[in-house]
């Protein structure tokens, strides 16, 4: 397949296959943007890949007191499953363990989804029949009290089975100094798309990896053919001068927010250039029977 050349980043004609996914959103709130934002850290936390994780999350962005229900701070955080049961199980046990236990947190639902996970009507018990319900607009509220005051949550927070998982860019460069710069831009412009997330630590994956492995029990192993220490004893996709290969792994509540975030990543990539960044950009996909969702870059490209 012939390559293409933007501001001298070689460009991959290939193309990343994703999958369908369960997803949700949700929106918590404190008193100040700190405790906002470790509410959705620490629910976010262990969560980079469906394989070993249960889920996949992250935060989708900060929302400032005036567009809160309850003018507060908030950080609005997203979550992917393979099921709706999968999804329903991390969200309901994380905002449980991670949310209710933060101080000064609240809960709203922010998708409109097919589906409902009932979260405030499951962690309500945990009032001890103290807890008081309140609707608003057609929508119930659970006001449990804690040590600090209340934890107000809502009833039922909104799931689609029309999210998308498994996005990605494979960043490669010279060394890791220019390959992490490059990636970390991308992560940056990914960050700016809303309803989308890269799940993985600051955004990023180093341990790419292959379906099946020599080990029996391992259901994914290390992606052999993008290891720069394996050339030459492998059948290999890189070429001398790629020291370094690094991963963005994208999921999205829709098919369109996938591919706005990694058309943002490639553009920054590609505006860096290979003195600075990356060399070559290259996406992973499993010949089109994973999923239906094929990104090709050449169609992302300015």
């Amino acid at each position: 397949m012939p390559d293409i050349i933007r501001n001298g980043v070689t460009i991959d004609d290939n193309f990343a296959e994703a999958f369908p996914m369960s997803g949700t959103g949700i929106l918590i709130t404190a008193p100040n943007a700190k405790w906002a934002r470790q509410a959705a850290l620490t629910m976010t936390g262990f969560a980079t890949s469906v394989i070993g994780c249960g889920c996949e999350a992250g935060i989708d962005r900060e929302v400032p007191p005036e567009e809160t229900p309850d003018g507060r701070p908030g950080v609005r955080a997203l979550l992917f499953a393979m099921s709706s049961k999968d999804a329903e199980k991390q969200l309901v046990n994380r905002l449980g363990q991670c949310v209710l236990t933060c101080p000064g947190s609240a809960v709203y639902s922010t998708v409109a989804g097919e589906f409902e996970i009932k979260v405030g009507d499951a962690l309500r018990q945990f009032g001890d029949k103290w807890q008081m319900s309140k609707v608003v607009d057609d929508r119930r509220y659970w006001r449990v009290p804690v040590m600090d005051g209340e934890f107000f949550c809502e009833g039922k927070v909104g799931l689609t089975k029309k999210s998308v998982g498994g996005g990605n860019l494979l960043i490669m460069g010279a060394d890791w100094d220019k390959t992490m710069r490059a990636t970390e831009a991308a992560v940056s412009a990914i960050d700016g798309v809303a309803d989308a997330i890269a799940p993985f630590p600051g955004g990023i994956v180093r341990s790419g990896s292959k379906v099946g492995s020599k080990y029996k029990g391992m259901s994914a192993s290390t992606n052999d053919a993008y290891c720069p220490t394996l050339r030459g004893v492998t059948k290999s996709e890189l070429d001398a001068d790629i020291g370094c290969v690094l991963e963005i792994v994208i999921d999205g509540l829709t098919d369109n927010a996938v591919r706005e975030a990694m058309r943002a990543g490639l553009h920054a990539i590609i505006e860096m250039g290979p003195e600075q960044g990356a060399k070559r950009v290259g996406a992973g996909n499993y010949g089109g029977k994973l999923g239906p969702f094929h990104y090709h870059l050449k169609e992302l490209l300015p």
